[in-house]
Protein backbone atom coordinates (compact mmCIF):
# COMPACT_ATOMS: atom_id res chain seq x y z
CA UNK A 1 0.00 0.00 0.00
CA UNK A 2 1.36 3.44 -0.95
CA UNK A 3 1.85 6.14 1.64
CA UNK A 4 -0.81 8.23 -0.13
CA UNK A 5 -3.36 5.40 0.04
CA UNK A 6 -2.58 4.80 3.70
CA UNK A 7 -3.08 8.48 4.48
CA UNK A 8 -6.44 8.52 2.70
CA UNK A 9 -7.61 5.45 4.65
CA UNK A 10 -6.51 6.95 7.95
CA UNK A 11 -8.29 10.21 7.09
CA UNK A 12 -11.48 8.36 6.23
CA UNK A 13 -11.25 6.39 9.46
CA UNK A 14 -10.80 9.58 11.47
CA UNK A 15 -13.78 11.12 9.73
CA UNK A 16 -15.87 8.04 10.46
CA UNK A 17 -14.99 8.25 14.14
CA UNK A 18 -15.84 11.94 14.19
CA UNK A 19 -19.22 11.33 12.61
CA UNK A 20 -19.69 8.27 14.77
CA UNK A 21 -20.11 10.41 17.88
CA UNK A 22 -22.96 12.31 16.23
CA UNK A 23 -24.46 9.10 14.82
CA UNK A 24 -24.99 7.78 18.35
CA UNK A 25 -27.66 10.48 18.78
CA UNK A 26 -30.29 9.05 16.48
CA UNK A 27 -33.20 11.24 15.41
CA UNK A 28 -36.62 9.88 16.27
CA UNK A 29 -38.17 8.08 13.29
CA UNK A 30 -41.48 9.09 11.72
CA UNK A 31 -44.30 7.06 13.28
CA UNK A 32 -42.52 6.68 16.62
CA UNK A 33 -44.36 7.44 19.86
CA UNK A 34 -43.35 10.63 21.69
CA UNK A 35 -40.71 9.89 24.32
CA UNK A 36 -41.78 10.95 27.78
CA UNK A 37 -40.21 13.90 29.52
CA UNK A 38 -40.30 15.71 32.84
CA UNK A 39 -38.40 18.99 32.65
CA UNK A 40 -38.14 22.26 34.56
CA UNK A 41 -39.66 25.26 32.84
CA UNK A 42 -38.73 28.91 33.17
CA UNK A 43 -42.09 29.41 34.89
CA UNK A 44 -40.83 27.48 37.93
CA UNK A 45 -42.94 24.42 37.20
CA UNK A 46 -42.05 20.92 36.09
CA UNK A 47 -43.61 20.00 32.76
CA UNK A 48 -44.39 16.47 31.57
CA UNK A 49 -45.56 15.02 28.29
CA UNK A 50 -48.85 13.92 29.89
CA UNK A 51 -49.63 17.57 30.67
CA UNK A 52 -50.44 18.10 27.00
CA UNK A 53 -52.57 14.97 26.50
CA UNK A 54 -55.68 16.95 25.59
CA UNK A 55 -54.02 18.71 22.64
CA UNK A 56 -54.84 17.18 19.24
CA UNK A 57 -51.39 18.16 17.97
CA UNK A 58 -48.17 18.69 19.92
CA UNK A 59 -45.21 20.50 18.37
CA UNK A 60 -41.94 20.23 20.26
CA UNK A 61 -39.29 22.71 19.17
CA UNK A 62 -35.70 22.16 20.24
CA UNK A 63 -34.09 25.59 20.35
CA UNK A 64 -31.59 27.56 22.41
CA UNK A 65 -30.32 31.03 23.31
CA UNK A 66 -26.84 31.30 21.86
CA UNK A 67 -27.44 30.20 18.27
CA UNK A 68 -27.99 33.08 15.81
CA UNK A 69 -30.16 30.87 13.62
CA UNK A 70 -32.37 29.98 16.56
CA UNK A 71 -32.60 33.68 17.44
CA UNK A 72 -33.85 34.56 13.95
CA UNK A 73 -36.60 31.95 14.34
CA UNK A 74 -37.89 33.18 17.70
CA UNK A 75 -40.34 35.62 16.12
CA UNK A 76 -41.59 32.99 13.70
CA UNK A 77 -42.15 30.52 16.51
CA UNK A 78 -44.14 33.12 18.44
CA UNK A 79 -46.23 33.78 15.32
CA UNK A 80 -46.87 30.05 14.87
CA UNK A 81 -48.07 29.86 18.47
CA UNK A 82 -50.42 32.80 17.91
CA UNK A 83 -51.76 31.39 14.63
CA UNK A 84 -52.26 27.77 15.69
CA UNK A 85 -52.89 27.66 19.43
CA UNK A 86 -56.60 28.30 18.84
CA UNK A 87 -56.75 25.45 16.35
CA UNK A 88 -55.69 22.71 18.73
CA UNK A 89 -51.90 22.88 18.36
CA UNK A 90 -49.74 23.13 21.46
CA UNK A 91 -46.13 24.30 21.21
CA UNK A 92 -43.40 23.43 23.69
CA UNK A 93 -39.79 24.60 23.36
CA UNK A 94 -36.93 22.58 24.85
CA UNK A 95 -33.37 23.82 25.30
CA UNK A 96 -31.15 20.73 24.65
CA UNK A 97 -27.60 22.06 25.00
CA UNK A 98 -25.21 21.35 27.86
CA UNK A 99 -24.36 24.92 28.83
CA UNK A 100 -20.83 23.97 29.89
CA UNK A 101 -20.16 22.54 26.43
CA UNK A 102 -20.58 25.91 24.69
CA UNK A 103 -17.29 27.72 24.15
CA UNK A 104 -16.94 31.49 24.50
CA UNK A 105 -16.04 31.77 20.83
CA UNK A 106 -19.45 30.24 20.07
CA UNK A 107 -21.18 33.14 21.85
CA UNK A 108 -20.28 35.80 19.31
CA UNK A 109 -23.90 36.46 18.36
CA UNK A 110 -25.64 36.39 21.72
CA UNK A 111 -26.02 38.26 24.98
CA UNK A 112 -26.33 35.11 27.11
CA UNK A 113 -25.43 31.44 27.04
CA UNK A 114 -27.64 28.39 27.46
CA UNK A 115 -27.92 28.03 31.23
CA UNK A 116 -31.34 27.80 32.88
CA UNK A 117 -30.98 31.36 34.21
CA UNK A 118 -30.00 32.51 30.72
CA UNK A 119 -33.17 30.91 29.36
CA UNK A 120 -35.24 33.00 31.78
CA UNK A 121 -33.46 36.15 30.66
CA UNK A 122 -34.03 35.48 26.96
CA UNK A 123 -37.66 34.46 27.38
CA UNK A 124 -38.42 37.64 29.34
CA UNK A 125 -36.49 39.85 26.91
CA UNK A 126 -38.23 38.40 23.84
CA UNK A 127 -41.56 37.78 25.57
CA UNK A 128 -41.90 34.11 24.67
CA UNK A 129 -45.51 32.95 24.48
CA UNK A 130 -44.73 29.25 24.85
CA UNK A 131 -43.33 26.97 27.56
CA UNK A 132 -39.52 26.93 27.56
CA UNK A 133 -38.04 23.85 29.22
CA UNK A 134 -34.47 22.98 30.09
CA UNK A 135 -32.92 19.62 29.17
CA UNK A 136 -29.33 20.86 29.39
CA UNK A 137 -28.62 19.30 32.77
CA UNK A 138 -29.05 15.65 31.74
CA UNK A 139 -29.83 15.83 27.98
CA UNK A 140 -31.94 12.70 28.45
CA UNK A 141 -34.79 14.12 26.36
CA UNK A 142 -32.44 15.26 23.61
CA UNK A 143 -30.98 11.75 23.56
CA UNK A 144 -34.48 10.33 23.09
CA UNK A 145 -35.57 12.74 20.36
CA UNK A 146 -32.22 13.33 18.66
CA UNK A 147 -32.35 17.00 17.55
CA UNK A 148 -29.45 17.66 15.17
CA UNK A 149 -29.46 21.44 15.35
CA UNK A 150 -31.39 24.39 16.70
CA UNK A 151 -34.16 24.85 15.80
CA UNK A 152 -35.43 21.31 15.15
CA UNK A 153 -39.18 20.55 15.29
CA UNK A 154 -41.04 17.32 16.12
CA UNK A 155 -44.81 17.24 15.54
CA UNK A 156 -47.05 14.55 17.05
CA UNK A 157 -50.68 13.68 16.37
CA UNK A 158 -53.41 13.03 18.95
CA UNK A 159 -52.04 9.52 19.56
CA UNK A 160 -48.62 11.10 20.04
CA UNK A 161 -47.14 9.46 16.97
CA UNK A 162 -44.50 11.48 15.13
CA UNK A 163 -45.90 12.84 11.87
CA UNK A 164 -43.41 15.57 10.98
CA UNK A 165 -39.78 16.19 11.90
CA UNK A 166 -37.35 18.81 10.62
CA UNK A 167 -37.15 22.50 9.87
CA UNK A 168 -39.65 25.31 10.38
CA UNK A 169 -39.21 26.67 6.86
CA UNK A 170 -36.57 26.69 4.14
CA UNK A 171 -34.46 29.76 5.02
CA UNK A 172 -33.03 31.24 8.18
CA UNK A 173 -33.46 34.65 6.53
CA UNK A 174 -37.19 35.21 6.71
CA UNK A 175 -37.36 37.37 3.59
CA UNK A 176 -36.09 34.42 1.51
CA UNK A 177 -38.58 31.84 2.77
CA UNK A 178 -40.47 30.07 -0.02
CA UNK A 179 -41.59 26.84 1.69
CA UNK A 180 -43.47 26.89 5.00
CA UNK A 181 -42.69 23.30 5.93
CA UNK A 182 -44.03 23.32 9.48
CA UNK A 183 -47.19 25.22 8.56
CA UNK A 184 -47.79 22.81 5.68
CA UNK A 185 -47.46 19.86 8.04
CA UNK A 186 -49.77 21.38 10.66
CA UNK A 187 -52.39 22.33 8.06
CA UNK A 188 -52.39 18.79 6.67
CA UNK A 189 -52.73 17.23 10.11
CA UNK A 190 -55.54 19.60 11.09
CA UNK A 191 -57.35 18.63 7.88
CA UNK A 192 -56.95 14.92 8.69
CA UNK A 193 -54.55 14.37 5.79
CA UNK A 194 -51.10 12.74 5.75
CA UNK A 195 -48.13 15.07 5.81
CA UNK A 196 -46.79 15.23 2.26
CA UNK A 197 -43.17 15.79 3.34
CA UNK A 198 -42.78 14.22 6.80
CA UNK A 199 -39.03 14.84 7.08
CA UNK A 200 -36.93 17.85 6.13
CA UNK A 201 -33.27 18.60 6.90
CA UNK A 202 -32.49 21.12 9.61
CA UNK A 203 -29.97 23.94 9.60
CA UNK A 204 -28.54 25.82 12.54
CA UNK A 205 -26.10 25.34 15.40
CA UNK A 206 -25.37 21.70 16.21
CA UNK A 207 -26.60 20.30 19.50
CA UNK A 208 -23.94 20.83 22.15
CA UNK A 209 -23.62 17.43 23.78
CA UNK A 210 -21.91 17.14 27.14
CA UNK A 211 -19.02 15.29 25.51
CA UNK A 212 -17.92 18.66 24.10
CA UNK A 213 -17.24 20.08 27.56
CA UNK A 214 -13.54 19.30 27.15
CA UNK A 215 -13.31 21.81 24.31
CA UNK A 216 -14.57 24.56 26.63
CA UNK A 217 -11.95 23.65 29.22
CA UNK A 218 -9.24 23.68 26.56
CA UNK A 219 -10.41 27.08 25.32
CA UNK A 220 -10.07 28.57 28.81
CA UNK A 221 -6.59 27.12 29.19
CA UNK A 222 -5.53 28.85 25.99
CA UNK A 223 -7.12 32.14 27.10
CA UNK A 224 -5.33 32.03 30.45
CA UNK A 225 -2.02 31.40 28.67
CA UNK A 226 -2.32 34.49 26.45
CA UNK A 227 0.16 37.29 27.23
CA UNK A 228 -1.01 40.31 29.23
CA UNK A 229 0.55 43.70 28.57
CA UNK A 230 -0.07 47.36 29.39
CA UNK A 231 1.04 50.37 27.36
CA UNK A 232 1.50 53.94 28.57
CA UNK A 233 -1.06 56.22 26.89
CA UNK A 234 -0.25 59.86 26.17
CA UNK A 235 -2.70 62.72 25.63
CA UNK A 236 -2.48 62.17 21.89
CA UNK A 237 -3.08 58.44 22.32
CA UNK A 238 -6.29 59.13 24.23
CA UNK A 239 -7.48 61.65 21.64
CA UNK A 240 -6.89 59.08 18.91
CA UNK A 241 -8.67 56.40 20.94
CA UNK A 242 -11.71 58.66 21.31
CA UNK A 243 -11.80 59.31 17.55
CA UNK A 244 -11.69 55.54 16.87
CA UNK A 245 -10.03 55.57 13.45
CA UNK A 246 -10.34 51.76 13.29
CA UNK A 247 -12.95 49.75 11.40
CA UNK A 248 -14.12 48.10 14.62
CA UNK A 249 -16.67 48.85 17.29
CA UNK A 250 -14.49 49.67 20.30
CA UNK A 251 -15.46 49.35 23.96
CA UNK A 252 -13.35 51.59 26.20
CA UNK A 253 -13.35 51.05 29.95
CA UNK A 254 -11.58 53.43 32.34
CA UNK A 255 -10.78 51.82 35.66
CA UNK A 256 -8.36 51.82 38.59
CA UNK A 257 -6.92 49.15 40.85
CA UNK A 258 -8.32 50.89 43.94
CA UNK A 259 -11.87 51.12 42.50
CA UNK A 260 -14.13 48.39 43.89
CA UNK A 261 -16.87 48.68 41.24
CA UNK A 262 -14.19 48.62 38.53
CA UNK A 263 -12.80 45.33 39.75
CA UNK A 264 -16.31 43.96 40.27
CA UNK A 265 -17.37 44.51 36.64
CA UNK A 266 -14.02 43.60 35.06
CA UNK A 267 -14.71 39.83 34.64
CA UNK A 268 -17.95 40.48 32.75
CA UNK A 269 -16.17 42.91 30.42
CA UNK A 270 -13.44 40.35 29.76
CA UNK A 271 -16.02 37.67 29.05
CA UNK A 272 -17.73 40.04 26.62
CA UNK A 273 -14.41 40.60 24.83
CA UNK A 274 -13.84 36.87 24.54
CA UNK A 275 -17.33 36.38 23.16
CA UNK A 276 -17.10 39.03 20.44
CA UNK A 277 -13.42 39.32 19.57
CA UNK A 278 -13.85 37.07 16.55
CA UNK A 279 -15.98 39.83 15.03
CA UNK A 280 -15.27 43.53 14.33
CA UNK A 281 -14.93 44.34 18.02
CA UNK A 282 -12.22 45.35 20.44
CA UNK A 283 -11.97 46.09 24.15
CA UNK A 284 -9.54 48.72 25.39
CA UNK A 285 -9.08 49.13 29.14
CA UNK A 286 -7.44 52.30 30.41
CA UNK A 287 -6.05 52.27 33.94
CA UNK A 288 -6.26 55.73 35.51
CA UNK A 289 -3.61 54.82 38.06
CA UNK A 290 -0.60 57.15 38.14
CA UNK A 291 2.41 56.04 36.06
CA UNK A 292 4.46 54.80 39.03
CA UNK A 293 1.65 52.36 39.94
CA UNK A 294 2.30 50.25 36.83
CA UNK A 295 3.27 47.12 38.78
CA UNK A 296 -0.09 47.08 40.56
CA UNK A 297 -1.93 47.59 37.27
CA UNK A 298 -0.14 44.68 35.62
CA UNK A 299 -0.81 42.45 38.60
CA UNK A 300 -4.54 43.22 38.46
CA UNK A 301 -4.69 42.66 34.70
CA UNK A 302 -2.85 39.36 34.95
CA UNK A 303 -5.32 38.19 37.58
CA UNK A 304 -8.10 38.82 35.05
CA UNK A 305 -6.11 37.25 32.17
CA UNK A 306 -6.80 40.48 30.29
CA UNK A 307 -5.16 39.78 26.94
CA UNK A 308 -7.05 42.59 25.19
CA UNK A 309 -5.55 46.06 24.59
CA UNK A 310 -4.62 47.61 27.95
CA UNK A 311 -3.47 51.21 28.46
CA UNK A 312 -2.46 53.28 31.49
CA UNK A 313 -2.24 57.03 31.94
CA UNK A 314 1.29 58.12 30.98
CA UNK A 315 0.99 61.37 32.93
CA UNK A 316 0.28 62.16 36.56
CA UNK A 317 -1.95 65.02 35.38
CA UNK A 318 -5.15 62.99 35.68
CA UNK A 319 -7.41 65.89 34.73
CA UNK A 320 -5.54 66.59 31.52
CA UNK A 321 -5.69 62.94 30.57
CA UNK A 322 -9.40 62.87 31.38
CA UNK A 323 -10.10 65.93 29.23
CA UNK A 324 -7.98 64.59 26.35
CA UNK A 325 -10.36 61.67 25.94
CA UNK A 326 -13.65 63.39 26.77
CA UNK A 327 -14.02 67.01 27.84
CA UNK A 328 -17.45 66.20 29.27
CA UNK A 329 -16.13 63.44 31.50
CA UNK A 330 -16.09 65.13 34.89
CA UNK A 331 -16.45 62.20 37.29
CA UNK A 332 -14.44 59.19 38.35
CA UNK A 333 -14.29 55.54 37.45
CA UNK A 334 -15.55 53.23 36.22
CA UNK A 335 -16.39 55.05 33.03
CA UNK A 336 -17.34 53.01 29.96
CA UNK A 337 -18.02 54.15 26.43
CA UNK A 338 -18.78 52.24 23.23
CA UNK A 339 -17.55 53.84 20.01
CA UNK A 340 -18.48 53.14 16.42
CA UNK A 341 -15.80 53.49 13.73
CA UNK A 342 -15.26 57.23 13.42
CA UNK A 343 -16.01 57.91 17.08
CA UNK A 344 -19.79 58.03 17.25
CA UNK A 345 -20.93 57.25 20.79
CA UNK A 346 -23.17 54.19 20.89
CA UNK A 347 -23.29 53.77 24.65
CA UNK A 348 -21.74 55.40 27.70
CA UNK A 349 -22.02 54.82 31.40
CA UNK A 350 -20.57 56.53 34.43
CA UNK A 351 -20.51 53.79 37.06
CA UNK A 352 -20.97 50.04 36.70
CA UNK A 353 -22.48 48.86 33.44
CA UNK A 354 -25.55 46.71 32.95
CA UNK A 355 -23.70 44.00 31.04
CA UNK A 356 -26.77 42.63 29.25
CA UNK A 357 -27.80 46.10 28.10
CA UNK A 358 -24.25 46.76 26.92
CA UNK A 359 -23.98 43.47 25.03
CA UNK A 360 -27.26 44.11 23.25
CA UNK A 361 -26.05 47.53 22.12
CA UNK A 362 -22.82 45.96 20.88
CA UNK A 363 -24.70 43.25 18.98
CA UNK A 364 -27.07 45.82 17.51
CA UNK A 365 -24.13 47.75 16.06
CA UNK A 366 -21.61 45.13 14.99
CA UNK A 367 -21.38 44.77 11.20
CA UNK A 368 -23.01 41.54 10.05
CA UNK A 369 -21.89 40.94 6.45
CA UNK A 370 -21.48 37.26 7.35
CA UNK A 371 -25.00 36.91 8.78
CA UNK A 372 -27.19 39.61 7.25
CA UNK A 373 -30.23 40.33 9.38
CA UNK A 374 -28.68 39.40 12.69
CA UNK A 375 -27.86 42.97 13.66
CA UNK A 376 -31.51 43.90 13.07
CA UNK A 377 -32.57 41.23 15.55
CA UNK A 378 -30.67 43.09 18.28
CA UNK A 379 -31.32 46.63 17.05
CA UNK A 380 -35.08 46.27 17.41
CA UNK A 381 -36.94 44.47 20.18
Amino acid sequence: MSRCSAFVLLSLAAAALAFGEEDTHRTLAIGSPAPNFSLPGIDGKTHQLSEYSSSPILAIVFTCNHCPTAQLYEGRIKKLVSDYSGKGVTFVAIQPNAADAVRLNELGYTDVGDTFDDMKIRAAYRQFNFPYLNDGETQAVAEAYGPKATPHVFVFDAERKLRYEGRIDNSQRESLVKIQDLRNALDAMLAGKPVAVPHTPVFGCSTKWRSKHASQVEEMKKIEAEPVAVTAATLDDLKKLRANPTDKVVLVNFWATWCGPCISEFPALETTFRMYRGRDFNLVTVATNLPDERAGVIKALEKQHASNTNLQFASDDTYAMQAAFDAKWEAGVPYTILLAPGGKVLYQKQGEVDILELRRVILGNLPDPDYIGHRAYWAAK
